[in-house]
């Protein structure tokens, strides 16, 4: 089961671990892991204010990671997620889903897609 993989990886990474995409190079370093929680309330279509954005909607529940749109942030918080920063500094903040992890090794996490695949943070 993927998921349950997922997850026992991303149990095995801590803070301040050097983050490598999949081209090699070295994106940054992992500011907060967040394993997934299939029971993450995540936001329906709006029923009780129909003016309501998604966004806000996701905002006036507390959460303030991931810092990604409504349907993004469901996902990462359902599967599980890093959030990485420094590095490549025009990237800022990223989030890395956790199935987008291919190994931990060596202190470091290593994608399995490039840097330029990663949500910014917004």
């Amino acid at each position: 089961m993927r998921q349950q993989g997922d997850q026992q990886t991303i149990s095995r990474i801590t803070t301040g671990m050097p983050v490598i995409d999949a081209d090699g190079v070295e994106i940054g370093t992992v500011d907060l892991v967040q394993r997934g929680d299939p029971n993450a309330v995540t936001v329906q279509a709006p029923t009780a204010d129909p003016g309501s954005s998604l966004d806000e909607l996701i905002e006036s529940t507390a959460v303030e990671e991931p810092g990604v749109p409504a349907d993004l942030a469901a996902r990462l918080l359902h599967g599980g997620y890093l959030k990485v920063s420094g590095g490549l500094a025009e990237l800022g903040a990223v989030y890395v889903p956790a199935d987008w992890i291919a190994t931990v090794a060596d202190g470091r996490v290593r994608l399995d897609v490039p840097a330029a695949d990663l949500p910014a943070e917004e």
